[in-house]
């Protein structure tokens, strides 16, 4: 990760296909593509690669979970549970729709813990939205227990996480939707894009038609489509859609490289006592993304990550005092700051942030580092890099 460190060859021609064409938008001017539709075939690639029926590409990430969430029914002052460590699309894709981002504590998985979902839900909860952070998984199965028990939507944000899988599915297809990013530090990139993928055929036509206006793609004359539904235009080009077709057809590659290297980092770090690895749901693997682990306290990890800055180790994040990942910096959103009127509906759901607390996840993010693993590394650079980390720990613990 990130896939952009094996662009080659095969991204290359793909890329040139459209120039060839000189059509880069995914709809229409039919007779002008030869037959090159980049988009569609990503599509059918990744419903393909993932084993799931449906899949949707859009712009970017934040417009797959904005779409998965409309699609899926939510709105106006409902409200959605999503954990305290995420991204900021996340409430982001929540508010913009009307509705209401319901933050509580993760776990050991450094995702949401289930415990704290029960003890969210209200009589406005319409959905759950576990966010598979760092390449690893929630706790699908009691997760989706809870939402058949009181009758809500499981939506998986998996836009850090293509490629892992829980109990023989991917992650995205386990819950009623999910959501892909391929912005480009993701495995797979097209520069910006993302993708919802689905099992069910009423919100797989609705992506479709959320996505583009509203259209219904019905006929090859777009100027006389219908429009089911109001949409937005949140359409993938067809260059972007190119760059993702190689790279998606490269996922089990990349998966391997970023597991060896994993591997090797891990067994490093496992022989320092005080070193304890996030918690995998049992039946889950990781798509290896990022090595996770926990430190002693807080100190500790902060020393141990300014440590690693000063020696050269990079792509290492301590998410404590983070900007974009973390409940604890997200001042915007706890003091609603807006460039645009917000309902009174969201003013009101939003009053809890005013006090409430994340002792719990504090316990495990200000504990936690996580080191993104790079493809482009050699072995020998993996195995420095793991005696330096070795080290550099161990002289700071």
């Amino acid at each position: 990760m990130p896939g952009f460190e094996y662009f080659g060859d095969i991204e290359r021609k793909e890329v040139q296909d459209v120039l060839d064409t000189g059509v880069l938008m995914r709809y229409g001017f039919d007779g002008m593509r030869n037959g090159h539709w980049k988009a569609k075939s990503l599509e059918d690639e990744l419903q393909n690669v993932l084993n799931v029926k449906h899949a949707q590409l859009v712009a970017n990430g934040t417009a797959a979970v904005t779409t998965a969430l409309a699609i899926s029914g939510v709105g106006a002052g409902d409200e959605v549970i999503i954990p305290c460590f995420t991204f900021v699309a996340s409430f982001e894709a929540i508010m913009m729709l009307g509705a209401i981002p319901v933050l509580v504590d993760i776990d050991d998985t450094l995702t949401v813990d289930p415990e704290a979902v029960k003890a969210a839900i209200t009589p406005k909860t319409k959905a759950v939205m576990p966010v598979h952070m760092c390449g690893s998984m929630a706790n699908l199965e009691v997760l989706k227990s809870i939402c058949d028990d009181n009758n809500l939507l499981l939506i998986e944000d998996a836009c850090q996480a293509i490629g892992a899988t829980y109990k023989g599915k991917y992650l995205g297809t386990y819950g009623d939707v999910g959501c892909f990013s391929f912005d480009f530090v993701k495995t797979i990139t097209c520069g910006e894009g993302g993708a919802v993928v689905t099992n069910n055929s009423k919100y797989a036509i609705n992506a479709d038609y959320f996505s583009d206006h509203g259209h219904d793609h019905i006929g090859n004359d777009r100027g006389a489509e219908s429009h089911p539904v109001l949409g937005y235009n949140f359409r993938i080009s067809e260059l972007n859609a190119a760059v993702g077709l190689a790279q998606v057809k490269r996922l089990k590659e990349f998966i391997s490289i970023q597991k060896k290297y994993y591997t090797v980092i891990r067994e490093a770090l496992a022989s320092i006592p005080e070193v304890v690895f996030r918690k995998v749901p049992e039946g889950g693997e990781e798509s290896y993304a990022f090595l996770s682990f926990y430190l002693p306290n807080l100190e500790v990890a902060r020393k141990v990550n300014a440590a690693f800055k000063a020696s050269g180790i990079d792509v290492c994040f301590h998410y404590y005092d983070n900007n974009w990942h973390y409940i604890r910096e997200w001042k915007h959103l706890k003091n609603i700051k807006t460039l645009y009127p917000v309902s009174p509906q969201v003013k009101e759901g939003l009053k809890y942030l005013e006090t409430k607390q994340f002792e719990k996840s504090d316990h495990y993010i200000g504990r936690n580092i996580s080191c993104l693993i790079k493809l482009s590394w050699t072995e020998m650079q993996v195995k420095e890099r793991a005696k330096l980390m070795v080290k550099i720990i161990k002289e700071n613990i």
